[in-house]
């Protein structure tokens, strides 16, 4: 079956894959519908991030529309284990919200895109972990940038930690094992955790593996829309 892999444009060198590539958004819901038209697509798999939430919303209402079958490839929640010492909070002002308070020093793992949120906070010293250099200083009094990109080892990040003297994590809840590192070391260090809940996504399939998604669309042979 023919298939085509998209990537948001976020990341400036993303992983290649043996699959014809685009790389940008659709135009919402209007723009996604008319490439599944246009396209003929016959299936969608959202495989996006868990926190993607406005895209996961475009790729369900478009399927809606034009009756197209579609499944999520998603990572399971992480869960607290016994040692951790989590904050849970819904989204990020409160994780803003929860840092109130003397000046730590902060592993901000939450990417490049709301940094800007954490201004309100400007007494910490924070260490931010991206995947590509930022083009311009982040827009944070006090930081330190780390430019890796996962999968992370226990020990790398046990030795991070150590290395920058950081008092507390925050994180977003993306599962999975790639960035699940920080997770094992903060709790080896007895490091507190501010773990920011998943929004709310869109009902679909919602799958864990690849090979479940191949099962998936076994199941879900391809029909005549009239697009």
């Amino acid at each position: 079956m023919p298939a085509i892999f998209s990537y948001a444009g976020r990341v400036a060198r993303p992983r290649a894959q043996p699959l014809p590539t685009r790389h940008g958004g659709f135009g919402g819901v209007k723009g996604l519908a008319a490439f599944l038209r246009d396209n003929a697509i016959s299936h969608v798999v959202d495989a996006t991030h868990p926190f993607a939430a406005q895209m996961s919303w475009n790729a369900y209402h478009a399927c809606a529309e034009l009756g197209v079958p579609l499944a999520a490839l998603t990572r399971p929640a992480w869960q607290p284990q016994a040692g951790d010492m989590w904050q849970q909070v819904p989204d990020i002002p409160a994780a803003v919200a929860a840092l109130s308070g003397p000046a730590e020093r902060i592993m901000l793992a939450l990417g490049r895109m709301h940094l800007a949120a954490f201004q309100g906070q400007p007494q910490h010293h924070y260490v931010l972990r991206l995947v590509d250099a930022p083009d311009a200083p982040p827009p944070l009094p006090h930081h330190t940038v780390t430019v890796a990109r996962g999968p992370f080892a226990v020990a790398d990040d046990i030795a991070l930690f150590r290395e920058h003297g950081i008092d507390r994590i925050v994180c977003k809840n993306a599962g999975g094992s790639g960035a699940e590192a920080k997770l094992h070391a903060a709790r080896a260090l007895g490091l507190p955790v501010v773990m920011i809940d998943r929004p709310g996504l869109p009902p679909r399939d919602e799958l864990a593996t690849p090979g479940a998604v191949m099962d998936w669309l076994a199941d879900h042979p391809a029909t005549e829309r009239g697009v």
